[in-house]
């Protein structure tokens, strides 16, 4: 197995341009470190299971290496040569394609990606960004608030854009369709997207705030772009796309559409938990996060730590933090913080990821015991006496929306 410890060098120095990967590993029964390593830096470059009679001096050059290792963990660099441009399946095919499923590795995880300038400047990143997001929004103060129709699935189109009008006149930003609400018999989405911009007309006239619908666009990718040009038509201002289920390449034919036509895209992670959750096997969030912000989502998903799906709060934290750290050219993303969230639990979100999010809760306005336009009131009021200091009991005494979902909710975390 020398072959494999050929691809382990614990004095290299990664060039500038080079990509470094970190994994969490953990070796099968009789495979050492270094060779499980090597396994890894091999078999995502350059390298296979024997010594090879064309493997020249020019191609050995280029070869990823393992120069540290802190087990669990290894970092790999990998020469820019080994990739194409632009070109995210092709990076998660090397980096991530045959390495799970090698007998030699119990567990993998890629856990962190570091990108070189030059690998950066071949991706567009977010058209809008965070401060884009909040001069489009009007909103400069506070954090964005969002909302969904619950359930789901199911409501006519009548009925959705009935309940997005009241979610709207009742405070919040945004109104989406959920994952998983595309364009079912009930709810074709030509003439759902129709029918809601028309109703968030109406509330922006009546409110004099700025309102928009998240439409979900997802689909086969001519079709995406088919539904964004309808949305623009209709005077939509965003989209959204579930971009680990379309993949990689759709979103980002469907991103440099976007370009044309001014949209903004919300990105949700649905399916992320298959690949993400367990913490020895997979991809991680952050690195998945990364990925998303390169190609060019303006608002993404991050997860609450108390809300109803797992998530830690260093990684919760970690997320937020790598959208708007500083990536060359790349603007930042807009954290969205969501899974279980009601108003009684805001002020813990607040503090621990700040002003600079988008908060979207679901069952939390839904759930409201004085109903839809109430519940949008609770969260908004909820959201205030947090940014001014009060405490919500307090704040609650003057306010009957945030009284009915204190007393149905209280500060209780889904689970």
């Amino acid at each position: 197995m020398s072959q494999y410890l050929d691809f382990v060098d614990l004095h290299y120095k990664p060039s500038r341009s080079d990509l470094i990967c970190k994994f969490r590993f953990e070796s099968s029964k009789n495979i050492s470190i270094k060779e499980a390593v090597g396994r890894i830096a091999s078999e995502s470059s350059n390298g296979t299971w024997t010594t090879l009679s064309t493997l020249k001096p020019h191609i050995r050059k280029i070869r990823a290496r393992a120069f540290e290792i802190k087990k669990p963990y290894v970092k790999i660099t990998y020469p820019l040569e080994l990739f194409e441009l632009g070109n995210i399946p092709q990076l998660l095919s090397s980096i991530a394609g045959n390495i799970f499923g090698m007998k030699a590795l119990k567990n993998l995880r890629l856990e962190d990606i570091q990108f070189s300038k030059k690998y950066v400047s071949s991706f567009k990143g977010p058209q809008f960004g965070i401060q884009g997001i909040r001069k489009l929004t009007q909103v400069k103060e506070r954090p964005l608030i969002a909302t969904v129709p619950k359930p789901k699935v199911g409501m006519t189109t009548k009925e959705f854009a009935n309940v997005a009008y009241r979610l709207w006149t009742g405070g919040v930003d945004f109104v989406k369709t959920d994952e998983n609400m595309t364009s079912q018999p009930f709810v074709n989405f030509y003439k759902t997207t129709r029918e809601v911009l028309k109703m968030r007309d109406k509330a922006e006239k009546e409110t004099g705030e700025r309102k928009f619908f998240l439409a979900n666009v997802t689909a086969e990718t001519n079709e995406m772009v088919k539904r964004a040009h309808f949305v623009k038509k209709c005077g939509g201002e965003f989209i959204m796309v579930d971009f680990l289920t379309a993949g990689f390449s759709g979103f980002q034919t469907l991103r440099n559409e976007c370009q044309k036509l001014k949209l903004a895209i919300h990105l949700h992670r649905a399916l992320h938990g298959s690949m993400t959750r367990n913490p020895k096997h997979g991809i991680s969030m952050l690195t998945l996060a990364k990925l998303a912000r390169l190609i060019g989502g303006d608002t993404l998903h991050i997860g609450t730590v108390i809300g109803k799906l797992v998530g830690k709060r260093e990684d919760v934290i970690n997320l937020k933090d790598s959208l708007n750290r500083s990536l060359y050219h790349i603007k930042p993303t807009l954290p969205v913080s969501s899974g279980g969230l009601h108003p009684g639990i805001i002020p813990y979100i607040l503090k621990m990821l700040g002003k600079d999010i988008m908060v979207q809760s679901g069952g939390g306005v839904l759930g409201n015991p004085l109903g839809v336009e109430a519940g949008a009131k609770a969260l908004r009021q909820s959201i205030e006496a947090t940014l001014q200091k009060v405490t919500l009991k307090i704040y609650s005494q003057k306010h009957k929306e945030l009284s009915a979902a204190l007393k149905k909710w209280g500060t209780s975390q889904p689970v």
